[in-house]
Order: C-alpha cells, then sequence, then structure tokens
C-alpha cells in the first residue's frame, strides 16, 4: 500500500513538473520597425565614408541594419552609396541619403562641400 502510494505520490509530482516546464501560454507580439536613423559624415569629393542606419524597434530596442538595409541616394551626380553604406562624394551639392528597412525609411540631407 505505501509502494503504491509513493508510486502515485510521484507520478503526481513528475507531471506537476513537466507542465510547469511548458512555461507560460501567453502569446508574444513580434517586434516591428519604428523608425529608421541615417547617420554619417559626408567625406569630401573624391572620398569615401561609411554611413550607419539603426532601427527603433516597436519594443524600443534598437538594432543595427546598416548593412541589411537598401540604400539610395536622391543624386548620384552629386554622391553615390553602396548597398552596404558607403557613401562617394562626386561633386558639391546637396544630396539626401536613406537607408529602407522592413519598408520604413530613415533619411539624412547632407550638403558636399
Amino acid at each position: 500500500m505505501k509502494i503504491r502510494s509513493f508510486a502515485v505520490l510521484l507520478f503526481a509530482l513528475a507531471l506537476g513538473l513537466s507542465a510547469a516546464a511548458c512555461g507560460s501560454s501567453t502569446p508574444t507580439t513580434p517586434s516591428t520597425v519604428s523608425t529608421v536613423s541615417v547617420t554619417g559624415i559626408i567625406p569630401p569629393v573624391g572620398s569615401t565614408a561609411q554611413f550607419s542606419a539603426i532601427a527603433t524597434m516597436s519594443t524600443g530596442t534598437t538594432q543595427d541594419v546598416t548593412t541589411s538595409a537598401t540604400w539610395t541616394t536622391s543624386d548620384a551626380t552629386i554622391a553615390t552609396v553602396s548597398s552596404s553604406g558607403v557613401v562617394t562624394s562626386v561633386a558639391s551639392g546637396a544630396v539626401v541619403i536613406s537607408a529602407s528597412y522592413s519598408g520604413v525609411t530613415g533619411t539624412d540631407a547632407v550638403s558636399v562641400p
């Protein structure tokens, strides 16, 4: 009788520990991109500089998305930008460098001296 009671108690304890190990069944909401910030210092004509793109997520955390963003320039006759965010100044003038990530675009308006 004692062995049977002990076996039932042991089984109930194991069942309870298994249920606790499964964790919470509360669903989590995936974070989304709220904003993208583009920063960099425009180089003089004929030089290059690395720009960066930082995504701020809906959770408030930030993520460096420089290498995964899509980069564009408003005027390639003034400055070009590579797929990794390297800006090359071609001529003097104003230009906007943009980075898009997960459907959100950030910009940096700069002037090449």
